[in-house]
């Protein structure tokens, strides 16, 4: 029978049974400021898979970071099969300055469509470089965490590559999770990049800015800490009873932009992951003294997932996420 091996991810080495911090060095800034992305391994004393868990790689998205923080509270690497890695942070100074992406870099701003980085590229390629090494060396399984973000906010929703691989991992997320769409990114991203190496990952949606008052936050950052969770259970590295989206859906996202500058007024009724039929209204755009400007509606059958959280909008700005149903999922545990 095989034993749990030592695990090594960048200055962190944990020895089965262990929980062990460290960072990923990437380079130095003018001032002498190291660039590095901290990290966690909880290693358990039970061979078994390797699970990845990004946070953060939009500055301006705090869910990951609190979720890993939670779930490395409850999991206990001495009930562990295999090993959970956390990236808390992975686009650190994004992060410390609430920003999308670096601000120190214009050249590669969205760290999410740079994948797998350059070892020789522009700050944040450097960054993605680094990180993507050490993933694709030692993951398994990966999971981005994202969410509305400064301008949005997104009920549950996940993004696969639809290999079985794939979806399954997107399933194992647990109960309310089955807004389940189709990569809009097939380069760029860390499960782009996963997917490359014949690896599995997937990109998760929950929270942003109308959830960020502490009560809203708290709530949200237990979901993604409960699907973590949940993802150990389903294959079968913690022990506990996994639970599974009962309505799942294939689909393709849509991203409605402002037609004209105003106020969002959403229409009343609307709610998130409900269904919707092609036509049905969404919300409209006033001007500063009441007058419609534009209206939005369901672009297909199907259910909007995110909505602008910031009533001030100019034309071109994301409104809607939503998701063009095309059926239900045919998946069994």
């Amino acid at each position: 029978m095989s034993e749990a091996k030592t695990i090594t991810v960048g200055t962190a080495t944990a020895a089965p049974g262990t929980i062990v911090r460290g960072v990923i060095p990437v380079t130095e800034l003018a001032g002498g400021t190291k660039v590095e992305i901290p990290l966690v391994i909880v290693n358990g004393t039970k061979p078994g898979p390797v699970f990845w868990v990004d946070g953060a790689i939009h500055g301006d998205e705090p869910e990951g970071p609190m979720a890993c923080g939670i779930a490395l509270k409850e999991v206990d690497p001495a009930q562990l099969s295999g090993t959970l890695v956390m990236v808390p942070v992975l686009n650190v100074m994004a992060f410390e300055n609430s920003n999308r992406g670096n601000p120190l870099d214009t050249f590669s701003f969205d760290m999410n469509r740079i994948y797998p980085g350059r070892a020789n590229g522009y700050l944040s390629e450097r960054v993605a470089w680094a990180h993507s090494e050490w993933m694709s060396k030692v993951a398994d399984l990966e999971i981005s965490i994202h969410s509305g973000g400064a301008h949005s906010f997104l009920a549950k929703a996940i993004f696969v590559d639809e290999t079985p691989a794939s979806v399954e991992l997107a399933m194992a997320m647990g109960e309310g999770w089955g807004c389940i769409m189709s990569n809009f990114l097939p380069k760029g991203s860390p499960m782009a990049q996963m997917k490359e190496i014949g690896k599995t990952g997937i990109t998760v949606e929950l929270g942003g800015r109308s959830a960020t008052s502490p009560e809203k936050f708290a709530e949200v950052s237990r979901h993604l800490a409960d699907s973590i969770i949940n993802i150990l259970r389903h294959y079968k590295m913690y022990p506990g009873t996994p639970t599974y989206p009962k309505d799942a859906t294939r689909g393709q996202q849509e991203a409605l932009l402002a037609p004209a500058s105003g106020i969002f007024v959403p229409t009343p009724g609307v709610d998130f992951l409900k269904p919707m039929k092609k036509g049905d209204s969404l919300a409209k755009i006033i001007n500063i003294f009441g007058d419609e400007l534009a209206h939005l509606v369901a672009p297909a059958d199907g259910m909007f997932f995110g909505l602008r959280a910031l009533p001030n909008v100019n034309t071109g700005d994301w409104c809607c996420f939503f998701n063009k149903v095309e059926g239900p999922r045919d998946w069994t545990p």
